[in-house]
């Protein structure tokens, strides 16, 4: 399990003195890395019962065209680009900002395909 709390020790090495108990609040997720592929999708329940949807792999994109206004349902192949990482762009992991290859050009994603159960982009 991943913790988003601070360390247990300094930069010099010595330890914090420990001021609360380990709490579930405090345990983060470990990234799912949406890749292209057949559409998989995950559920996991959140607090007060809500269930978050996310995706393990896609293959479809909900595409906007700015100028028409109109979108569309396009074929994802590969990404081209990838802001968080380069090596994202090898390993074909798509996140937000990313600019994908599709049957109907590139496309930037604007949505978070790790923590939403949609994939939507604008067309470049």
């Amino acid at each position: 399990m991943l913790s988003q709390k601070r360390p247990k020790r300094k930069v010099t090495g010595g330890r914090f003195t420990a001021f609360s108990k380990k709490k579930k609040a405090n345990a983060g997720s470990i990234p799912s890395f949406t890749k292209v592929g057949p559409t998989k999708l995950k559920e996991r329940r959140a607090r007060s019962g809500v269930i978050n949807s996310f995706l393990l792999t896609v293959n479809v994109v909900n595409v906007m065209n700015p100028k028409t206004k109109k979108s569309q349902k396009a074929e994802l192949k590969t990404v081209v680009e990838s802001p968080a990482n380069r090596n994202f762009v090898r390993r074909n992991i798509i996140t937000k900002g990313s600019v994908v290859e599709t049957s109907l050009g590139k496309v930037k994603i604007t949505s978070r395909p790790g923590q939403e159960g949609t994939l939507n982009g604008v067309l470049v």
